[in-house]
């Protein structure tokens, strides 16, 4: 029979009480996680908001566009998700969007709204059409914003 080394039938059990504070102690350490989590995803957004507001689109961003497009037309598509931002950023919070309004360019603010007039400017003229969707909801509310920009022929 194997012998059990770390059972000791001298002491006591711990107590209700003290069971009852471990549960506390980690239940304190998971909401403690949490609350960092939290911070530093509200912190990643404020950043991200920063720069999407204060700083204009960079030759990197307009190199990544061009890659995503790349990127469908190998695999044969005629639509591309090139730019996303969370609805927050919308001077509506994206409802314009989600009820697609025809007036929902007007709600574009920081980069969206430069990304907006760069195709009304260069991807328009040259056939290109982009329509802006709501493309998540967490909580049941519009989450993020996704730019697609389409090169499909025509309807007749």
């Amino acid at each position: 029979m194997p012998e059990q080394k770390d059972l000791n039938t001298e002491t006591s059990p711990p107590s209700a009480e003290q069971l009852r504070m471990q549960m506390l102690e980690r239940e304190m350490e998971q909401m403690d996680k949490e609350r960092k989590l939290r911070s530093m995803q509200e912190q990643k957004l404020a950043d991200f908001a920063a720069d999407f507001l204060e700083k204009h689109v960079t030759e990197q961003e307009i190199a990544i566009v061009r890659r995503l497009v790349a990127n469908a037309v190998k695999d044969g598509k005629f639509e591309a998700m090139v730019y996303s931002f969370p609805s927050s950023l919308c001077t509506d919070s994206g409802r314009a969007i989600n009820n697609a309004d025809r007036d929902w360019p007007e709600t574009l603010q920081g980069k969206a709204k430069e990304f907006y007039e760069r195709y009304q400017t260069f991807g328009k003229p040259q056939g290109y059409k982009l329509k802006a969707m709501i493309i998540n909801f967490p909580g049941g509310i519009p989450g993020d914003v996704g730019f697609f920009l389409d090169w499909s022929p025509d309807k007749i």
